[in-house]
């Protein structure tokens, strides 16, 4: 089944690709290229990683051969977009998972990986998270990252920008907790503008589940409050989706 793109606009560009396992690799391939690409230009690839089944198969792939010899694994400072709060050995945990399943197997530096703290007060784990991005992370008005990874829920919420929560909408911080009610938990995790801010921004959606919930976010009316994954906007950079079949299945998409 071949791949097609698909040009959204402001909403970005959509890569429709066969199945789960082609968004995993097609995900491989772009953090593989983009990062070859920005250590060569500037010495340093900085990306934030998602939690998820996707990218827990997309490191699957980047840690064995040949990605994990052609990703400059040693140039590269890795972050996460957003984090549950809960100890790094918790299965729950992005981090953890990301260390468990392919970092640990890779020759990236321990220094090179900046998991969330999260122990103590959350909003100081907020703040220590924001400045450690300020230090690591080139840019200005905000540290820019090269390449930010994201997942979609079936609620359309993305990194831990849940609707009607305290985190969306805000403007003045990088780096925010949340207390999700329904969930009974606490979320540590970007905000939009530090999101936005990146040089190249990436979707990973796979399944029926959320076909409904990707049409209203590409093809429905723009309400970031109730969706807050249409909040990602890319101030001076690049928006793509990558999605498969089964998730396009709603889209209003151009005949083949």
């Amino acid at each position: 089944m071949s791949e097609r793109v698909i040009d959204y606009g402001e909403r970005g560009k959509v890569r429709v690709v066969a199945d789960g396992d082609a968004i995993a690799r097609a995900g491989a391939e772009l953090v593989r290229d983009e990062m070859i690409e920005v250590v060569r230009e500037r010495g340093v690839g900085c990306i934030a990683l998602s939690g998820g089944s996707t990218p827990k198969a997309m490191g699957a792939i980047l840690r064995e051969e040949p990605f994990r010899s052609q990703v400059p694994w040693g140039s590269m400072q890795v972050f996460w977009g957003d984090e549950r709060w809960v100890p790094i050995i918790d299965p729950e945990s992005n981090a953890g998972e990301a260390l468990r399943g392919y970092l640990t197997s890779v020759p990236i530096p321990e220094s090179n990986i900046h998991p969330f703290p999260t122990s103590g007060d959350p909003a100081k784990a907020a703040e220590i998270y924001a400045e450690t991005i300020k230090r690591v992370v080139p840019g200005s008005p905000l540290p820019t990252f090269d390449l930010i990874l994201l997942g979609m829920g079936q609620d359309g919420h993305t990194a831990s920008l849940f609707p009607g929560s305290s985190a969306v909408g805000v403007e003045d911080k990088l780096v925010v907790y949340t207390t999700i009610t329904r969930l009974e938990t606490i979320r540590l995790t970007f905000t939009a503008p530090l999101i936005n801010a990146a040089r190249k921004i990436v979707f990973l959606v796979g399944g029926e589940g959320k076909a409904g919930t990707l049409a209203e976010v590409l093809d429905g009316p723009r309400n970031p409050n109730h969706l807050p994954s249409q909040s990602i906007q890319p101030t001076n950079g690049d928006l793509i989706w990558i999605v498969d079949e089964a998730a396009a299945s709603h889209l209003a998409l151009p005949a083949r």
